[in-house]
Parts: structure tokens; C-alpha cells; sequence
């Protein structure tokens, strides 16, 4: 495998893009050249000018954060989701097939239907039950399918100080709001984005050991529900809000969301000697102090 010098990060407007400009600030990741991009500089689903700027660039690997992530919508506008998070995921894989370029994608926990009664190994079953799901799983399968040295990282309940996500919703509603009331038959781990980046970072020295499509699961340690979530975040944050738990049926949605979506972390941990924080952890780690 070539050394690898010139990285492109995708979707770096996103959180975990965001998150990987700021880890990346720091000193200790220095070795590398960047180059961050998102829809404005380079459209993934355009492969004739993905093509052009890979090679002009000499980019030796691609981390695709770049996602179509709005859930719901998605059920309305399929075409848009399956664009960016499989045509897109297509072009990527194609071009590093070409290349000769590494590729980490960034997939999700939607690809499992949440029937499971245990954590989620890489090779479990997939079966997702939602438009967004269905599109994120057309995505690693265009990868497996190029047969690359490439590896897929399936990440659960994404959360930063950036954007749209759970943890902002719920500091919002928490300043605003005497009682709010959270779905407490959801079951996973929220997964801090700066210790995604940081796993990332850390994996990129070490990818020589892969010389195929991997998947590999990432979240933080633990499990809870959305319920025992939103109650963390009012503690940590201080915040007097009630959090009253009720169903899944008591709230729908447009799109089905896995009841259980825990992974099994051994793989992970083992192939790359990484120590994954606590999910209790990781919030008042990164968020409120």
C-alpha cells in the first residue's frame, strides 16, 4: 500500500466533519495534508470532477462524512437520500478502485432493523426498515462490492456541539421547557463525534493492515435509551426540565427507528488497540467542562 500523505475529508460542514477539523488542530495529527471539502467545493455524486480532484490533488485516502441524514424526510424524498448516501458512496468507491486510493466511509445503525436481543457484530444480519437505512446500506455495498482496501465504520446516535442532533435538541428544549417527555423503548449508545474523529485519526496510521472492505463497529461504551439520554443531558447540564419516559407508539415518526441498535465493540478495540470512553463519559467530558 502506498504511503498515505493527502487526505480528502467529505462533508466537512457536517458534525463529524466539523469534529475532524477541529481534532486535527491539534498538534498530535500534524502528519498529514487535509484537504477538507464539502457540497460547495466537490459534489461526491460527480464523478467526472471527484476524478479530477482526487488526482490533481494526489489524494492517498478519502473519509467520506458526507451524508443525506434527515431521517423523516427521506421517507418523502428517497431519490435525494439514495443520491448522496449511495450514488455518492458509487462514485467514491469507483474512483478509489481507480486510483488506488483508501477509502473510510461513514455508515449507521439504521441498517439493522432493531430486533436483536444483543450487540450488533459487523457480520450480523442487515435488514433496515427505513428509507435513510435502505440507502446508507446501497452504500456499503457499492464498497464491498469494489472489492477495495476500504473500511466502513457503522456509528449509533451521533452527537457534538454542532448542528442538528439529539443532544442540542434536547439542551434547547431543556432551557425552554418545565417537562418534556422521551421515548424509552429505543435502546443504544451515544456516540461523542470528537471521539469518533479522534478513532479515526488514530485508525489512519495503522490502515496498512487492511487489504480489504472491512466494517467496523464504533460507539461509545455503554447502553441506555433516549429517555435515560435526555436525563444525563439535564444533570450534566444542570438544567431543571422533567424527562418523562413513554413508548415508541406514543410518539410516531415518519421513519422506523431501530428499538435496539447496541454494537458489539471487540472487533474495533482489538484490530486497532483502542480504548473507547464510556458514553456518561464522554458527555461531561466534552460538553460541560
Amino acid at each position: 500500500m502506498k504511503e498515505i500523505k493527502n487526505i480528502l475529508i467529505t462533508g466537512c460542514n457536517g458534525q463529524l466533519g466539523k469534529c475532524l477539523q477541529e481534532t486535527v488542530s491539534s498538534s498530535l495529527y500534524k502528519i498529514q495534508k487535509l484537504i477538507f471539502t464539502d457540497i460547495e467545493e466537490l459534489d461526491i455524486t460527480d464523478i467526472n470532477a471527484v476524478s479530477d480532484f482526487v488526482y490533481q490533488n494526489k489524494i492517498d485516502c478519502i473519509i467520506n462524512t458526507a451524508a443525506y441524514t434527515a431521517v423523516d424526510k427521506a421517507e418523502s424524498e428517497p431519490e435525494k437520500a439514495f443520491s448522496i448516501n449511495t450514488d455518492g458512496v458509487f462514485t467514491l468507491a469507483h474512483i478509489c478502485m481507480e486510483q488506488n486510493i483508501f477509502l473510510i466511509h461513514i455508515s449507521t445503525d439504521y441498517v439493522f432493523d432493531g430486533k436483536a436481543t444483543k450487540p450488533y457484530k459487523t457480520n450480523a444480519s442487515t435488514n433496515p426498515a427505513s428509507v435513510y437505512g435502505k440507502s446508507k446500506l446501497a452504500g456499503e455495498k457499492a464498497i464491498l462490492n469494489a472489492l477495495i482496501p476500504s473500511i466502513i465504520i457503522r456509528t449509533s446516535w451521533l452527537y457534538s456541539k454542532y448542528g442538528h442532533n439529539f443532544l442540542n435538541t434536547m439542551l434547547e428544549l431543556g432551557k425552554k421547557k418545565e417537562e418534556i417527555f422521551v421515548v424509552n423503548d429505543q435502546f443504544g449508545a451515544p456516540t461523542n463525534a470528537n471521539d469518533l474523529a479522534e478513532t479515526i485519526l488514530h485508525i489512519i496510521p495503522q490502515i496498512e493492515k487492511i487489504t480489504k472492505p472491512t466494517i467496523l463497529h464504533y460507539a461509545n461504551e455503554g447502553i441506555t435509551s433516549w429517555y435515560g439520554f435526555s436525563k444525563e443531558i439535564m444533570k450534566v447540564a444542570q438544567l431543571p426540565c422533567k424527562v418523562h419516559p413513554i413508548t415508541t407508539a406514543e410518539y410516531p415518526t415518519s421513519a422506523t427507528r431501530p428499538a435496539y441498535s447496541v454494537f458489539d465493540l471487540s472487533k474495533i478495540k482489538k484490530q486497532f488497540h483502542i480504548i473507547i470512553p464510556d458514553w456518561k463519559e464522554s458527555l461531561l467530558k466534552w460538553h460541560f467542562t
